[in-house]
């Protein structure tokens, strides 16, 4: 069936004037086992991306409450991939602990302010080499990558100067990309270096490129066409952001992986190139790790579990990349408490019992109850809309705010 038959077939009417579809979140869906199982040591959690390969497909999201040149290593040690906020604290100040400390003890009524003064201070290219310089010899590994996160209307200004600087993977990152993009040319501050040609920014560069976010299957094909290594996917669903709420723009998880699955898949039966897609937010639990897999997820990127690690660098805290926005902040600061290493938040043993913990054991677990062996196998897994899949048989939990009723 063609793609036009296939969105007039699943669309239905909000009313007389306005067609739309169905879409679905991780909580609205479940993962069915075929009766063919395996032994989870056998299972095979690794991905890849250009020349890189990793143990867990775990991504730490570019945030300054998540990574910082502190615990880059540790998470690199456990088998996962740190992306360091290159328009964070950590590039802006030297003294970086300490803008950490005051925008932790900040009340909730001043926090926002005091972020808006606090990001706007250039990022500054020597604290940029230097935390790069920091934490590739924390790694003390050169197979290990060094991964940064930018803008878009920074990418051509210091995508060569990253890569010279030792930089291994670079990702372009805003709430959404697209293909185009118009400038209003009047503005303060405009540079036609800001304007993006991605297509020509992947030829130059021989690093990986991974750009996000998106949510759209014709948006998805058409950035991978461009050359980028890999793809984030998602908007506004992540623990502190807010963009739904003041954008009211996203589209539910499930149905955004797997939009943008067939796009990977429809490029990969065009080109022969594989693009791994990476499900970018919402996701707390192992079974959300789970769905976003077997939605066609190659990997994810969270923020808020490696937050709440002893090794997070704002100490129990966590907030958005656009919460320091100078005119309309899209992303909140929450408190996610601390309560357990990074090591047993990735692999256990988990000391809690609502799968926030060991979120790689849940998904060899999950991946060996289901028969699949490989992640691509996990993609292959049947997926049903089960709305109560998260309520059912749980009043107690519910009542005890135990487990699953948390």
């Amino acid at each position: 069936m063609e793609l036009a038959s296939k969105i007039e077939s699943s669309q239905i009417s909000i009313g007389l004037g306005k067609k739309t579809r169905r879409t679905y979140g991780f909580d609205e869906i479940a993962l069915v086992p075929t009766g063919n199982t395996l032994d989870m040591e056998l299972c095979d959690t690794s991905w890849s991306l250009g020349k890189f390969k990793f143990a867990i497909p775990i991504v730490a999201s570019a945030m300054d409450s998540v990574v910082s040149p502190e615990n880059a290593s540790v998470i690199s040690k456990q088998g996962a991939l740190p992306v360091l906020n290159l328009l964070g604290i950590y590039t802006r100040y030297a003294n970086y602990q300490e803008i950490l400390r005051q925008m932790c003890l900040a009340e909730k009524t001043e926090f926002v302010e005091l972020m808006q003064k606090v990001y706007q201070e250039p990022i500054k290219k020597d604290l940029i080499i230097k935390v790069i310089k920091e934490i590739k010899a924390s790694y003390q590994d050169d197979s290990k990558p060094v991964a940064v996160s930018i803008p878009p209307y920074l990418a051509n200004e210091y995508g060569k100067f990253l890569e010279d600087s030792g930089v291994d993977i670079i990702v372009i990152q805003s709430t959404v990309v697209g293909l185009e993009h118009k400038s209003y040319t009047a503005r303060n501050g405009y540079r036609p270096d800001m304007d993006l040609d991605l297509e020509s920014f992947c030829n130059q560069t021989s690093i990986p490129i991974i750009v996000g976010n998106c949510v759209d299957y014709q948006v998805a094909l058409k950035l991978m066409r461009t050359g980028i290594s890999a793809l984030l996917v998602g908007i506004g669903p992540g623990a502190a952001c807010t963009s739904r709420g003041v954008l009211g723009i996203g589209v539910p998880m499930a149905t955004a992986i797997a939009d943008c699955k067939q796009a990977r898949d429809d490029y990969f039966q065009e080109s022969g190139r594989y693009v791994p897609i990476i499900g970018d937010g919402g996701m707390s639990t192992g079974g959300d790790i789970c769905k976003a897999i077997a939605c066609g997820a190659d990997a994810v990127m969270i923020g808020s579990p490696f937050a709440r690690t002893e090794e997070a660098p704002a100490r129990g805290f966590h907030w958005g990349m656009a919460t320091p926005s100078p005119v309309l902040p899209r992303g909140t600061r929450i408190q996610v408490g601390t309560d357990c290493s990074l090591k047993e938040m990735l692999h256990g043993p988990a000391r809690k019992d609502d799968g926030t913990q060991n979120l790689v054991g849940a998904l060899k677990t999950s991946m060996a109850t289901l028969g699949a062996e490989t992640i691509k196998d996990m993609q292959d897994v049947e997926v049903i809309i089960a709305p109560s899949i998260l309520t059912e048989g749980k009043v107690y939990q519910q009542a005890q705010k135990l487990g699953m009723g948390r």
